[in-house]
């Protein structure tokens, strides 16, 4: 899954460890967001979503046999 978070955050000047301590996860899962390495819990997702001031759709991108047909 492809995410909008590393273009959301640097937009906003966050650093990846402020994002980290206001969503209260580690580094090391805003890194594997980022990357599309996690598929974050619906609550992870809606605080991201919150953050960013947008949607969970504008933020991840789902592809493949992640869609529903």
């Amino acid at each position: 899954m492809k995410t909008k978070i590393k273009e959301k955050r640097t937009a906003m000047n966050i650093t990846q460890e402020a994002l980290s301590q206001r969503l209260l996860v580690s580094r090391q899962t805003i890194i594997s967001l980022e990357k599309g390495k996690y598929k974050p819990s619906l609550i992870l997702a809606h605080k991201l979503a919150q953050v960013f001031e947008c949607t969970i759709e504008e933020l991840f991108i789902f592809e493949g046999d992640e869609n529903i047909d």
